[in-house]
């Protein structure tokens, strides 16, 4: 089947049409998130029963263009693996996505062991998506042709595979299981994230805990630097240079950029240009007094352990879900998180009202395993 790519107002005159009306069709999207500074909305793909399209929110906004099919929620939007994908359009085109129905939640109810599209697709239908471009740089332009194909095979095979298992979850007595985790997920995709405080860098450096305050002082204003440079060039930071020659530029303390050029892995070209100011902040260090250096972050304290007593009714409720996520041929995590568990242990409600509240437990989750685990916390 091929595409139609849409650059533009005027080429999107041919999907608003097959728009209009339309009661069923499928979405997936690419960011760029892999090689540029942020992970930014670059293209999105539909397919309907008419055709397929590709269309370039890089070129043009397509806000106005999908909003009234993508918020309708009597319109089923079919997606694979759609968290990301409904974050990115609520925050880059301001649209709240209802109705979706998506294949790996429905996979996943039907405790199927093949979760990802190209498996289902392998196996469904004797199709092998290629792996060439999973990390290519889709804020680049223009896309080659075989970039707009692949993006087009994301969505070409998504309706007929929403029929398969919207069929087979009918026959199972699953569909309204697959319509409430759908829901939910629409609903965790839009949720403000909780405040908290921002994550110093040099957490993530592997090693960066068993330095000394000095050292650790050092790869946090050549992180700093390297994040300016990632920014104004719109790079991964990553791809300006990598972890292991900045560690071991603050550990050499250089003082000419030709020491620079000498580490592996240090780009030439980024020693030359921007390596100056990387050395005059490094050395600037060297004058700050001890008090000055922020050392590595204490570990924030982690919530309180659970009781012993509280362990114990887990391990009771754990055995619960295991043995009723056996009995439905689900995967255990699927049925009920470790940490639903948990918060069902801790507040131990009594009634199947009280159980439906906590957070994690929906509906259909209370009717396979309600009963059952009210028997676990009344022993």
């Amino acid at each position: 089947m091929p595409y139609i790519h849409i650059q533009s107002e005027a080429d999107s005159r041919v999907l608003a049409d097959d728009l209009s009306g339309l009661k069923r069709f499928a979405l997936d999207c690419e960011a760029a998130g892999f090689h540029r500074y942020s992970d930014r909305l670059c293209l999105l793909q539909l397919t309907t029963p008419k055709a397929t399209y590709i269309v370039d929110p890089l070129a043009f906004d397509p806000s106005d263009l999908l909003r009234g099919a993508l918020e309708d929620p009597d319109v089923e939007i079919v997606m694979h693996g759609a968290d990301y994908d409904l974050r990115l359009l609520d925050r880059d085109l301001g649209i709240t996505l209802r109705g979706l129905f998506d294949t790996q939640i429905a996979a996943t109810m039907l405790g199927l062991s093949a979760l990802g599209l190209a498996a289902l697709l392998a196996e469904r239908f004797n199709v092998t998506l290629t792996k060439k471009y999973q990390r290519a740089d889709w804020a680049e332009r223009p896309l080659t042709d075989g970039m707009l194909d692949y993006a087009a095979s994301d969505t070409r095979y998504l309706l007929e595979l929403g029929d398969q298992v919207a069929a087979e979850l009918a026959t199972a007595g699953r569909t309204e299981w697959a319509f409430q985790e759908c829901r939910a997920l629409e609903a965790s995709a839009l949720a403000p994230k909780a405040d908290s405080e921002p994550i110093d860098p040099v957490t993530r450096v592997k090693g960066a805990s068993d330095l000394e305050p000095r050292q650790v002082h050092g790869i946090r204003v050549a992180l700093a630097w390297r994040d300016e440079i990632a920014r104004e060039r719109d790079k991964a930071p990553f791809r300006v240079v990598g972890n292991d020659p900045l560690i071991e530029a603050v550990g050499m303390a250089p003082h000419r950029t030709e020491e620079l050029l000498g580490l592996q892995g240090f780009p030439g070209g980024l020693a030359r240009n921007e390596g100056g100011e990387l050395i005059r902040r490094l050395r600037a260090i060297a004058e700050l007094s001890d008090d000055q250096i922020v050392p590595y972050p204490r570990r924030p304290r982690g919530p309180a352990r659970a009781t012993p007593e509280v362990e114990a009714v887990a391990d009771r409720l754990k055995a619960v879900r295991n043995s009723k996520a056996d009995e439905i041929g689900m995967a255990r995590g699927s049925l009920l998180s470790n940490a639903v568990i948990m918060e069902v242990a801790v507040r131990a409600p009594a009634s199947l009202e009280e159980l439906s509240t906590v957070d994690g437990m929906r509906t259909w989750k209370v009717g396979v395993a309600g009963e059952a685990l009210l028997a676990a916390l009344a022993k």
